[in-house]
């Protein structure tokens, strides 16, 4: 029995420096994969600027980032976006797009993001759920709905509670998903090991602020402003399906 230590201790070593040398050799030789949402470059910067629709029905639209304070958080070649959309009976909502580059620590959980601004999560009311889309073809788009509250206190002092409707969902240049650990714990890894090709996976989100009570009609709204901005800047599914 006391043999069998030092033998199981060098073992696991072993395979630890293999391990190394296995990721190590991916790395070296990995090629970054093409975006799943339209880009262009942009002069003098690691990063791509995500073509979020700018005319949509309906809508009047207007870029909110580029922050520097955002970007000074990201790494030097993940890509942000972030468009604000108003409707004319005043409706909101706003479309992000992170990309990440070589570094996949650029696309973390929403949830943070949200709680960290104050917004509570109603985790009995959010779902995972298909949305129907027509265009480019047929197909449903998985994504996950969040119900979140937040108070608010105006320049009166008066309080007001504030809902929020946050849909999101992940994709490369060949796969959608609405589940973070599918992609990073199986596709992403399964297609740097077969193909030695990093995925440049893409993070997109919509959120639309409400008052309590409305979150029904807000997520049939958030449903159709989905259906008109998304075929117009994620390349999947492909018009051949």
């Amino acid at each position: 029995m006391m043999r069998s230590k030092p033998f199981l201790g060098g073992l696991i070593l072993g395979l630890m420096a293999i391990t190394a040398l296995v990721l190590q050799h991916m790395k070296s030789h990995q090629q970054l994969g093409a975006p799943g949402v339209k880009t262009r470059p942009i002069a003098h910067s690691k990063r791509l600027e995500i073509l979020l629709p700018e005319t949509v029905p309906g809508y009047t639209s207007e870029i909110l980032t580029n922050t520097e304070d955002v970007l000074l958080q990201l790494p030097a070649d993940t890509s942000y976006r972030v468009r604000g959309y108003k409707a004319e009976d005043n409706f909101q909502a706003q479309i992000t797009a992170v990309l990440m580059g070589s570094d996949r620590t650029s696309i973390h959980k929403p949830q943070i993001c949200l709680t960290g601004q104050g917004w509570a999560i109603d985790t009995a009311r959010s779902t995972v759920e298909p949305i129907s889309m027509s265009r480019p073809v047929a197909y449903a788009l998985p994504v996950n709905k969040l119900i979140a509250t937040k108070q608010f206190t105006d320049n009166a002092g008066r309080s007001q509670l504030v809902s929020g409707i946050y849909v999101y969902w992940f994709l490369d240049d060949a796969h959608l998903t609405a589940d973070a650990t599918k992609w990073k714990l199986w596709l992403m890894p399964r297609d740097l090991l077969l193909h030695g090709r990093l995925q440049r996976w893409a993070y997109i989100s919509v959120f639309a602020p409400c008052l309590p009570g409305q979150e029904a009609v807000t997520y049939e709204r958030v449903k159709k402003l989905i259906a008109s901005t998304v075929p117009e800047f994620q390349l999947i599914p492909t018009p051949a399906g």
